[in-house]
C-alpha cells in the first residue's frame, strides 16, 4: 500500500486508486472535492496543491509509539469490504491483491477478525463484513447529534467560503433550519435556527427534493409555489427540470429566489438508508456571491455534505 507520495503531476497522480485530477482542489475533512465537482476520499483537512505531500491514515507513522502494523493491515481490509456495497464478498485473492499483501498474510488477520464476527465467511472462500459491523454502527448513530457532531464541518466551511453556512432537515413542503454558522463578513439574511422556508425556492430544499420520491414533488408543487423574488422559479416543469440537473451535477443553487439579494448553494445529505433528509448550503449577497463564484464554491459544499454523510453512516 502506497505510504505517502508527492503530488508532482496531479493530471496522473493515483492515491490508492482513489482519485486523479488535473487541476488545483480543495479538500474538505475527508473528501477530495475536484474542479468538475466530483468527490474523493483522501482524509485531510486542507486545500492541497502541486507538489503536497499526501499520506495514508493506515500507513504506520514513522517514531510514532503504538504502530501496529497488524492492526492497520486488518483495519484496512475492514475497508475494502466495507466497499462491497452488494454484499457479496471478496476472495483471498482479491484481497490479497487490493491490499498489496500475501494471502497468507491476509488470512492470517482475517481469523481473529472472524472470530470477533466482524467478518463473515462466506462459502466458496468469500469473506464480507460481519454484523459486529453494524451493532457498533447503531451504537455510533444512536449518539450522534446534528448540532454537536456536524459544526466543525460547517464551521470549516464556512472558514473556506467566508459566508454563511446552513445545517437543514426537510419538513416538505418546507424546510427547517437546525444549524448556522454565520459569516464574518457583512450579511443580512433572514434565516435563523428554527425557522422554516419553502423548499421548492430554496438551494437546501431543491438539494433534497432532486433525490426524493416522484410522490413527495407532486405533494411539494401542489402546496403552492408563489413567487418571493423576481428569479423565484413558479413553473412545475422548470421546477422538474432544474432538479434533474442538481441530482446529475450534486449540488443545487438558489439564484435569489427566495431571498432579494442572496444566493445560495447546496448539496444534500445522505442517510444510513441512502435518503436525502438533509443538506447544508452556503449563503451570500449577491456581490460577493457571483453565479461564477457559485461554481466556484459547489464542489466545496458537495464535499462538506459528503462529510456529514458518511458520519451519518449515508450511503451514497
Amino acid at each position: 500500500m502506497l505510504d505517502a507520495a508527492r503530488v508532482a503531476d496531479l493530471a496522473t497522480y493515483d492515491h490508492s486508486r482513489q482519485f486523479a485530477s488535473g487541476a488545483d482542489h480543495v479538500v474538505i475533512g475527508g473528501e477530495f472535492a475536484l474542479c468538475d465537482g466530483s468527490l474523493r476520499s483522501v482524509t485531510a483537512g486542507r486545500a492541497i496543491r502541486r507538489g503536497d505531500v499526501l499520506t495514508d491514515p493506515l500507513a504506520p507513522t514513522p517514531g510514532a509509539r503504538n504502530n501496529s502494523a497488524s492492526l492497520r493491515r486488518a483495519l484496512g481490509i475492514l475497508l475494502k469490504l466495507g466497499d462491497d456495497l452488494e454484499g457479496h464478498g471478496r476472495t483471498l485473492g482479491e484481497l490479497a491483491g487490493q491490499l498489496d499483501l500475501t494471502k497468507s498474510t491476509v488470512l492470517r488477520l482475517l481469523q481473529p477478525l472472524i472470530d470477533a464476527r466482524f467478518v463473515q465467511a462466506l462459502p466458496g472462500g468469500m469473506y464480507r463484513l460481519g454484523w459486529r459491523n453494524a451493532q457498533l454502527g447503531q451504537v455510533y448513530l444512536a449518539g450522534t447529534d446534528p448540532q454537536r457532531d456536524m459544526r466543525d464541518v460547517l464551521e470549516r466551511l464556512s472558514q473556506a467560503t467566508s459566508e454563511t453556512v446552513h445545517l437543514v432537515s426537510a419538513d416538505f413542503p418546507h424546510v427547517v433550519y437546525i444549524d448556522k454558522v454565520v459569516s464574518s463578513l457583512p450579511v443580512r439574511m433572514a434565516s435563523r435556527v428554527g425557522s422554516t422556508q419553502p423548499a421548492y425556492c430554496t438551494s437546501v430544499g431543491k438539494a433534497m427534493l432532486a433525490h426524493a420520491e416522484a410522490a413527495t414533488v407532486d405533494a411539494v408543487i401542489a402546496a403552492g409555489m408563489p413567487a418571493r423574488t423576481v428569479n423565484t422559479v413558479t413553473d412545475e416543469d422548470v421546477l422538474r427540470r432544474e432538479l434533474a440537473t442538481t441530482r446529475a451535477r450534486g449540488w443545487a443553487i438558489d439564484d435569489v429566489e427566495n431571498e432579494a439579494g442572496v444566493r445560495c448553494v447546496a448539496a444534500a445529505v445522505f442517510d444510513a438508508y441512502g435518503a436525502a433528509t438533509s443538506a447544508i448550503s452556503v449563503s451570500g449577497p449577491t456581490e460577493r456571491m457571483t453565479p461564477e463564484r457559485a461554481r466556484e464554491v459547489a464542489p466545496l459544499v458537495r464535499a462538506a455534505a459528503g462529510e456529514i454523510s458518511q458520519r451519518w453512516g449515508g450511503q451514497r
